[in-house]
């Protein structure tokens, strides 16, 4: 959870490569293409003749290397094995006898539980644990797959002990974290603990850097927690310019895994809280990269399962569209063992109609983030908890098969690929086990129609009819063929659907017409009943008196 400050896309002064950040800041309602620049150092003043040089050289050495890799199987090992190299290391004779990370499956999917930030912040004990606990089992939460409750910040005493360890707040947390969760575990369900990359938390207690061993050691085997959420407060100038962003998530990746090595138990799951500022869907997966290590092959680390792309979630409608917009850009990043994080559920805490808090679970679950509950739960309503227990929504989060998020098709209310924290994208579509489902989002302020061509979607054979599955109906609709219009979609609303192939189109049904200049026989009209001529660039209307063969 960031402290308040200004726009997340400020520029860094730190310089990757040989290539600047961005020169400017991301300006909203401009298509993304045009507002990401970068300039190459040291080339401006090279002549003519210099640059042909350098690029002579440059091509020869990429084929040079590109031959290499190739040879070596380096391409084809990361481009096809990539993400499977987490769930095959196991299998790999050189990983060393330790127990690896990957074999009990740990972080595969998106999460699922509870967290008490955004329902108390700071206002946690005991009582309410132990309260939030049984409500997760007597109000069927746990049945969906609602089956981790996590601390979030403030649980400790403000200073560590005098052998160095922090030390659970005597007064909020009288009988002990042990004792926390073996009632927990007990009840059938994982328990989470918070700490942070830097000196302090966010709240100003104490944080790990610099003690990573000691603490990973403290909340997995003395208190018993199975999930670490890892916040990004409070990070000294000095040793991060030293180490750099990824070195400092780094060192608790490393902490985890050596824990799990020595003590034979599975690792935390490891779930980041860096915002999103240092880009973390790029690099956050990659902690627990297969390295050479002491001349033999093993695992450095423990990858994170889970990465926050953006400050925290408000209870305001704005705030969730303003998420959902910045992870169309990056959905491509979530598959199985690594997900893109959306922050923790606003789902019946007040703030948001009934139709955006449908919204905001169905884009959560589809784009694979963590579902995290953040409300009170002693007096979540009905309509609150029909949402939190879809479970055909949450069917496709969990999806055994598809680790993908679902992507855009078309961004409807703007142009494709433009950055618009009120518009974002509304078009949706994925891959599941059972068949393309698609996310329809109205970001509108009245109720609107939503249409599409099936084929938009590239998981849609053309030629083919679809069965529609409403999954928030619960209804089966009939089947589409070739388009599927929403009826009066209520503003800020969602429509969900499954569509599962049904056969070949009924007979009779012409070909479709995607692109007039596909278009060679006819499909209701003529390329040359409506003027296209693609021997003459393209369209030349002709008059009424040609179209009427007079």
């Amino acid at each position: 959870m960031p402290p308040e400050s200004g726009t997340v896309f400020e520029k860094n002064s730190t310089s990757y490569g040989t290539y600047n950040d961005m020169e400017e800041p991301l300006r909203e309602g401009t298509p993304r293409s045009d507002r990401t620049r970068f300039r190459k150092h040291g080339l401006g003043k090279a002549n003519a003749l210099d640059s042909q040089f350098v690029l002579v050289i440059s091509l020869r050495s990429i084929l040079v290397a590109l031959f290499s890799l190739l040879s070596a199987g380096a391409i084809s090992y990361y481009l096809f094995q990539y993400p499977t190299f987490y769930k095959d290391a196991k299998d790999t004779e050189d990983a060393g006898e330790g127990l690896d990370p990957f074999a009990h499956d740990v972080g595969r999917l998106p999460f699922m539980g509870y967290n008490t930030w955004n329902a108390y912040h700071c206002d946690i004990n005991e009582t309410l644990i132990h309260e939030t606990a049984e409500l997760m089992i007597k109000l069927g939460l746990k049945d969906v797959g609602y089956n981790y409750l996590n601390l979030d910040d403030c649980y400790s005493e403000r200073n560590r002990s005098a052998s160095g360890d922090i030390i659970a707040n005597a007064t909020s947390f009288p009988s002990g974290m042990k004792n926390l969760t073996d009632f927990i575990h007990g009840l059938g369900l994982k328990a989470g603990i918070y700490s942070d990359s830097g000196w302090f938390t966010c709240a100003l207690y104490p944080g790990s850097y610099q003690n990573e061993d000691r603490d990973a050691r403290l909340f997995n085997v003395e208190w018993g927690f199975d999930l670490l959420k890892y916040d990004n407060c409070a990070v000294p100038y000095d040793e991060i310019i030293k180490e750099g962003v990824v070195g400092k998530f780094t060192r608790m990746s490393n902490a985890i895994y050596n824990l799990s090595l020595s003590t034979g138990r599975p690792p935390m799951l490891y779930s980041l809280c860096q915002w999103g500022r240092e880009e973390p869907w790029v690099w956050a997966r990659d902690l627990g990269q297969m390295e050479e290590l002491d001349g033999e092959a093993g695992l450095r680390g423990v990858a994170a399962q889970t990465w926050r792309t953006t400050g925290d979630i408000d209870d305001k409608w704005q705030s969730v569209v303003g998420i959902l917009n910045q992870n169309s850009f990056i959905a491509w990043a979530s598959d199985f063992y690594g997900h893109n994080d959306m922050d923790i559920l606003e789902v019946g805490n007040g703030g948001l109609t009934y139709e955006e808090s449908k919204t905001h679970f169905t884009a959560w679950a589809f784009m694979k983030s963590p579902l995290l509950i953040g409300t009170h739960l002693a007096s979540a309503s009905k309509k609150t908890l029909s949402i939190l227990k879809n479970t055909e929504i949450i069917a496709i989060n969990q999806d055994p098969v598809v680790g993908k998020s679902v992507t855009p098709f078309r961004w409807g209310v703007n142009h494709d690929w433009t950055y618009n924290n009120s518009h974002p994208a509304q078009y949706w579509s994925g891959r599941t086990e059972n068949g393309t489902v698609f996310m329809l989002i109205n970001t509108l302020n009245k109720p609107a129609d939503m249409s599409f061509n099936l084929t938009e979607s590239p998981w849609i054979r053309a030629g083919r009819q679809y069965s529609v599955r409403d999954l928030w109906t619960h209804t089966s609709n009939g089947t589409a063929v070739r388009s599927f219009t929403a009826k009066a979609v209520p503003a800020h609303g969602v429509v969900a659907l499954l569509l599962q192939d049904a056969g070949d189109e009924p007979e009779g049904t012409q070909p479709p017409c995607q692109r007039e200049e596909w278009c060679t026989d006819r499909n209701g009209t003529r390329l040359d009943d409506i003027g296209f001529e693609p021997w003459n660039d393209g369209f030349q209307r002709k008059s009424e008196q040609q179209l009427r063969g007079t």
